[in-house]
Parts: structure tokens; C-alpha cells; sequence
């Protein structure tokens, strides 16, 4: 599950550190190839006969820490743009490509992702700094508390959202956001869940690419691409149109591989590659080598490339079309 900014691959551990991770160096998207999107000799995507998200997802928020509303509602937006219509290219129109992943019986994944419930950690129930297993902890506190969170281990997916002042165990060091699945011991059964940070003041140029530069990138931000340097925010808000491509990208990847056992590539099941880590950095046509790709501007010169509920815009990473054998989105010029 690779952050969708600039590279990042994902770690885990089975044991110790229950989380599929965005794990990512700032060189290595600098390294690759141009027009990535269109490769797929080195690709080996492979099904490992674990199940997938076919069932309707109840998704569920747990915003923790102190959140601005205005922030809180352009990601429930984009959530809400998941199962609802809106102009071509759609958020819904960029989720038929994950949908196009199987389990053994053949289902597809799910079209149907509905925000359930949120819960609001305002007084930071496990503090300032959270190591790995406290998002895991933090669940737990969210649907325990009175007035709390249902418990879905049927079709249930929990997001945590960490707000701009929550540290978080290797976050702007080593990764962006993460999906794993839930220890019964902790939890009391298992779920899936992802949780994402909020990168606006802790790390910009890390997290929050293509509407922020890298400041150890090695290089300066390109000048006159159409598809290349900086982008302007489409909501106004760097940490949370960054945070939003993060989230799609965790979605899509925990819906494709939500018990670590499905869709990846690679041979090592404890650092696997998923759908979305094959096209980190990758926006539009051409996208690769920290260009990424043809992407739309509004009037105000505002970068996006998916359309949201309520004329909403948003800029969301592609990920692998399984059929066509490359990266891609609704977007695309062919």
C-alpha cells in the first residue's frame, strides 16, 4: 500500500507491527522510469486466495485528535462521492478499476461504500504520540465509548484519522498512512481498518505530493509540465487533499488485500507490493518519474483529475487495472 504521493512501499510485520505500511523514499520516485504507467514487463500481480471486500462496506471514521469541520467535510465528501453520482471523471468512476479485483468465487469487490458512523476522539484518548498498535487501540476505544462506533466484523472498515498535532510511529520518517487488520486480543475480533495522518504542517512535501515539494528531494519542483511540479491544492488545503489521495489509496488496497493474503505482488508475504504501491506518483497519462501525468486544472488553476458529490474536485492517485496490465484511472487519454 504505497502512499500515493511520492514512493512508498509498504512494510509489515505479522508479529510486532500489525500494519501493511506506507513506507516510502523520497529518491527512489525520482528513479523511475518516465511513463511508468504504460509498463507492465516487471509486474507480477498475483491472487493468493485470501478473501476480498465483496461485501457492501460499512465504512466508519474515527477522527482523532482536534479536527476543523471545514476539513472534516471535504473528506466526507470524498467518501461520500464513492457511491454517488457526479461528473465524468468520478471518484466512483476511479473505484470501478478496484472493483475489477476477485476472491475465489469470483465476486468482485464491492461498489457499495457507505459512511456509517463517525466517532470523535477529541480528548486523545491514548495521547499526543501513538506507536502502531495504539490505532489499534484507539478502535477499541471508539466503539466501546458510550455513544461509540458499532463493531462490524461482518462488513465493517474502520478509517482513523489522525489530526495535524498526533505524532505517529514512523509518520514523515517512513510512512503516510497504512491498512492492516485487527487482533481480537485487542479489538475482539478482527476487522480491517487504515489509518492516515494528516501531513499539513508535519511533513508537506512528504505526504502531501503533488501540492507540496520534497525538501530532501535532491531536486527543485519542474517548471512549465502540464503534468509536472506543484500543484494547487483543489479544497484549499494541502494536508487534506493530500490526505484524501492517501485514504484512496489505503481503500483501495485494504479492499483488494484486507488480511494480507489476496492481491500482491511479490514472493514475500510479510513486504508484499499492492494495487495502488505499483503506481505511486501516478495522476494521469505519462505519469512516473515524479511527473505525474495529465491531470485537470480548474479556473483557479487548481490541479484534480476525479470529480466529487457537491462539485467537490479531488486528485487520487491511480492504481494497477489488472485487464489492461498497467496503471489507470478514469482520466486516462487511452
Amino acid at each position: 500500500m504505497v502512499l500515493q504521493n511520492l514512493p512508498c512501499f509498504l512494510l509489515f510485520s505479522l508479529v510486532f507491527v500489525p500494519s501493511l505500511v506506507f513506507s516510502w523514499k523520497q529518491n527512489d520516485q525520482f528513479n523511475q522510469a518516465k511513463n511508468y504507467e504504460g509498463s507492465s514487463d516487471f509486474v507480477n500481480l498475483e491472487y493468493h486466495m485470501g478473501p476480498v471486500l465483496a461485501s457492501p462496506i460499512n465504512l466508519y471514521i474515527i477522527w482523532y485528535g482536534h479536527w476543523n469541520p471545514s476539513q472534516q467535510a471535504t473528506i466526507r465528501d470524498f467518501l461520500y462521492s464513492f457511491s454517488s453520482p457526479a461528473a465524468y471523471p468520478s471518484v466512483a468512476d476511479w473505484w470501478k478499476t478496484v472493483r475489477l479485483y476477485t476472491d475465489q468465487t469470483g465476486s468482485n469487490i464491492t461498489g457499495s461504500v457507505n459512511l456509517s458512523g463517525e466517532f470523535s476522539d477529541f480528548k486523545y484518548s491514548h495521547g499526543g504520540y501513538l506507536g502502531r498498535l495504539d490505532i489499534q487501540s484507539i478502535i477499541k476505544t471508539a466503539v466501546t465509548s458510550y455513544r461509540g462506533l458499532p463493531l462490524n466484523p461482518h462488513n465493517g472498515l474502520y478509517l482513523v484519522l489522525t489530526s495535524h498535532d498526533v505524532q505517529v510511529q514512523d509518520f514523515c520518517r517512513a510512512v503516510c498512512g497504512f491498512h492492516y487488520f485487527s487482533f481480537p486480543t485487542i479489538v475482539g475480533v478482527t476487522v480491517p481498518y487504515a489509518w492516515v495522518g494528516y501531513s499539513g504542517t508535519q511533513c508537506p512535501g512528504m505526504c502531501a505530493y503533488p501540492f507540496a515539494w520534497p525538501q530532501y528531494s535532491g531536486k527543485p519542483p519542474p517548471r512549465g509540465n502540464e503534468g509536472g511540479g506543484i500543484l494547487k491544492a483543489p479544497n484549499g488545503d494541502v494536508g487534506v487533499d493530500g490526505m484524501i489521495s492517501v485514504i484512496a489509496h489505503e481503500l483501495a488496497e485494504v479492499s483488494s488485500n484486507p488480511l494480507v493474503n489476496a492481491w500482491y505482488a511479490g514472493d514475500d508475504p510479510t513486504a508484499p507490493t499492492e494495487i495502488a504501491d505499483l503506481c505511486l506518483g501516478v495522476y494521469g497519462s505519462g505519469g512516473g518519474g515524479g511527473y505525474v501525468g495529465k491531470v485537470y486544472k480548474d479556473s483557479w488553476g487548481n490541479g484534480f483529475n476525479v470529480n466529487g458529490v457537491k462539485g467537490r474536485k479531488f486528485m487520487v492517485q491511480w492504481v494497477w487495472n489488472p485487464l489492461r496490465r498497467r496503471c489507470y484511472g478514469p482520466n486516462a487519454m487511452d
